[in-house]
């Protein structure tokens, strides 16, 4: 079937005005938040339903046209980029929340579903839905789903998939399968925890059944200042090692509080105050309370500049949303900005948050700290200026420095981004060739044609060292 042959088939599918061709519509389509690469797609296409995502699916798989799903393209690590002229199939018109089993405590969602959606429709009723991206005001839950999401909050609650109870799923050959159960018991094969995670490269999630939860019976949220970045990256080892584990706990360096103080979300913060750690428990009342004093007795033992208890739910939602906008503000600070995601044991964070400052040092890149403390899931943004070359090579290098130092100190190059196209020679440093190649005997299963997200997170090539797609322009 010739190209105007396909492209008039999904027209009849989704209708003329859901396949996007114009090239500069395209263009739109060339990066996701990993803005260091891009491709044009050859087309853009936004099925309806399930059925016309099936429909879609198969039609591409009849002609072996590569494509990927998107949702809000906030994902960080170039999974959304379209290789190979892939087609994306934008799931942004499968926003519906479908049902909520109040009995199972399960809602029934699409994938275009936002994130902050599904709790502000359920808060009225006493539930919420735990995992909560910084992005979660635009994030979708089949994006994260695709990139196994975490947020502030995992800390006590978990990630994506520890609220995942049921997948449906579009295969690359169009078949469609639920994977998962409602009931509370592992399957023998459980097909809905390697689809959690797996960056789209093994099919579409079509629906998720997501675990949903009370609200809180009470919450605290306490704001501590300190005049050294060092010393509050030791208090988050002290209040974990004590048997506390927070809802949240979160940390910003100076020149993250610099950027969110310019935002729209300002709280004010002194002047030259070295880190802002955000502090939350929640649960029955009289255990808030408990541990709310006990943190503080904790905190007391450190070379605080001031230690604070929100006074009302506005002030708490003031600091979440200056926290949460951080990575946003760093526009305010340079034109672009490159985020890792590396892991580190928590007793590490000095040790690295001092390497960063000398890697940042040594290759004349600010590097802003924004990061989930409790967890040691850092978020070292490298600020620069996409015209400069020099400085975007620089920019490249550092990252790659960074994540080479969370491996030597016992973490993990990725915690909740992915490896999409931009970590995966980075992923070769991680795991060894035998582990690459059982995860591309799981690929060649499930997409033996290669056509699911194709050049994605798994290395290529005898030696297992990523190769840099041709089609790719490099910013």
């Amino acid at each position: 079937m010739g190209e105007a042959k396909w492209r008039q088939e999904l027209r009849d599918i989704v209708g003329d005005r859901y396949l996007l061709e114009d090239p500069i519509l395209l263009d739109s389509y060339g990066s996701d938040g990993y803005t260091l690469e891009k491709a044009r797609p050859s087309a853009v296409v936004l099925p309806a339903d399930r059925e016309q995502l099936q429909a879609v699916v198969s039609q591409l798989f009849r002609e072996r046209i590569p494509f990927l799903a998107r949702g809000a393209g906030t994902s960080l690590s170039g999974g959304a980029i379209p290789l190979d002229g892939a087609v994306i199939v934008h799931l942004s018109r499968m926003h519906h929340i479908r049902n909520i089993d109040w009995y199972n405590r399960v809602a029934y969602c699409e994938p275009g579903v936002v994130n902050r959606k599904l709790s502000e429709s359920l808060e009225p009723f006493g539930y919420y839905y735990a995992p909560d991206p910084s992005s979660q005001q635009s994030c979708t839950l089949g994006g994260n789903v695709a990139e196994n999401s975490g947020g502030p909050h995992c800390l006590k609650f978990g990630v994506t998939l520890n609220h995942i109870k049921q997948l449906e799923v579009v295969w690359p050959n169009g078949d469609v399968e639920l994977l998962g159960s409602l009931a509370d018991f592992a399957s023998p094969v459980d097909l809905k925890s390697l689809m959690v995670g797996s960056e789209g490269m093994l099919g579409i999630v079509s629906g998720i059944w997501a675990r949903i939860v009370e609200l809180p019976q009470s919450r605290s949220t306490t704001m501590v200042l300190f005049d050294d970045v060092y010393e509050a990256s030791q208090a988050v080892s002290a209040i974990i090692a004590a048997g506390v584990i927070p809802a949240a706990l979160e940390l910003m360096d100076p020149l993250a509080i610099e950027a969110v103080e310019r935002g729209v979300y300002r709280v004010g913060y002194p002047a030259g105050v070295a880190a802002v750690l955000l502090v939350e428990v929640d649960g029955p009342a009289p255990e808030v309370r408990e541990e709310e004093s006990l943190i503080t007795r904790l905190l007391e033992k450190f070379s605080t500049r001031e230690i604070r208890v929100a006074s009302s739910a506005a002030e708490r939602e003031l600091w979440w949303a200056n926290r949460k906008t951080a990575f946003g503000a760093m526009g305010l600070l340079a034109p672009r900005y490159y985020v890792q995601d590396g892991v580190i044991p928590r007793s590490q964070l000095p040790h690295a948050l001092r390497q960063i400052s000398e890697i940042g040092d040594h290759y004349g890149i600010r590097i802003a700290n924004v990061f989930h403390a409790g967890d040691g899931n850092l978020h070292p943004l490298l600020l620069y200026d996409d015209r400069d070359e020099q400085m975007v090579q620089r920019v490249r290098q550092a990252g790659s420095e960074i994540l080479r130092m969370c491996l030597a100190l016992g973490g993990s190059i990725t915690g909740e981004h992915g490896v999409g196209l931009e970590k995966m020679e980075e992923l070769t440093w991680q795991m060894s060739p035998a582990v690459i190649q059982a995860q591309w005997a799981l690929k060649n299963a499930c997409d033996p044609e290669g056509l699911a997200n194709p050049k994605k997170v798994l290395p290529i090539g005898p030696t297992c060292l990523a190769e840099s797609p041709s089609d790719v322009t490099r910013v």
